[in-house]
């Protein structure tokens, strides 16, 4: 079943630290929606001071992330070791997307690296963190970040991104609204 903590150790920073790849998992409140589970990396995961966690989200084909938190706040981050020890560590909460115009925006974005195809902010206060063994999890070596992104977005363009939030990211598959405006 794991350890339960009420908050992160330095030993779970620590471990968090050294992963390339995360996972984050949210679900919409209704019984017929779907349920996400997006895979995460470009060391755009940050622990902040004030106990919060957060993770720099870039334009992409979907955005149910900002529309299940926007509806019921709940969030589930997952990293697991995949070199050396094994090691599972999940991390759940209350998460909300942070946008470019806001307040907090400005208070918190100096946390991450920022790019043009930057799209929001994820933050969450973590009220419960579980470790467990990982002992089914593979071993792999990391090789590198993908480019692809990059490229994808500079051909874009910033009005080419614009436009293709507003078609692609303004709602969840299930139709709820991600509260964005990019």
């Amino acid at each position: 079943m794991g350890k339960f903590f009420s908050e992160l150790t330095e030993p779970h920073k620590e471990f968090i630290s050294k992963q390339h790849l995360f996972f984050v998992a949210t679900a919409p409140l209704g019984a017929e929606g779907r349920v996400n589970l997006s895979p995460k990396g470009l060391d755009c995961f940050r622990i902040l001071p004030d106990g919060r966690v957060g993770y720099m989200d870039l334009v992409s084909s979907g955005n149910e992330t900002a529309a299940h938190t926007l509806e019921n706040g709940r969030i589930t981050f997952m990293f697991c070791s995949f070199e050396g020890s094994p090691n599972i560590l999940r991390l759940y909460g209350k998460g909300n997307s942070v946008q470019k115009d806001s307040d907090e925006w400005k208070n918190i974005a100096h946390h991450f690296t920022i790019y043009p195809s930057t799209r929001q902010i994820i933050l969450a206060k973590i009220d419960l963190v579980q470790t467990s063994c990982g002992f089914g999890v593979p071993l792999y070596s990391y090789e590198g970040e993908r480019q692809i992104h990059f490229d994808w977005a500079e051909k874009k363009g910033e009005e080419g991104l614009k436009l293709y939030v507003r078609e692609k990211n303004s709602k969840s598959l299930d139709g709820l609204p991600t509260g964005i405006d990019f």
